[in-house]
């Protein structure tokens, strides 16, 4: 029984003993576990990444604050415009 063993064992591959898999398909599943790593990091750290869309809404929050701000800023210059120019008598 143990020669049976033995041969059988000695006719499996490499992947096959350890992983139940022959040479092409653990070869396919390891392009497939790169090319998904690889993508994924291009997503989490590439040009169009997660990091990038989270700084962007952050410059977006900033610039409607700023934009509120200035709103009132004007609102108040053009009170004050208003006033001086109710008080030029060469205005009339």
């Amino acid at each position: 029984m143990s020669d049976l063993l033995d041969e059988i064992e000695a006719e499996q591959s490499l992947p096959a003993r350890y992983f139940g898999l022959s040479w092409k398909r653990l070869s396919l599943f390891s392009l497939i576990v790169i090319f998904s790593g690889i993508y994924i990091g291009i997503i989490l750290f590439g040009e169009n990444s997660l990091q990038v869309l989270l700084n962007l809404e952050e410059y977006q929050n900033f610039l409607a604050e700023e934009v509120s701000s200035l709103k009132v800023e004007n609102a108040s210059l053009q009170k004050e415009l208003f006033e001086l120019n109710e008080l030029d008598p060469d205005n009339n």
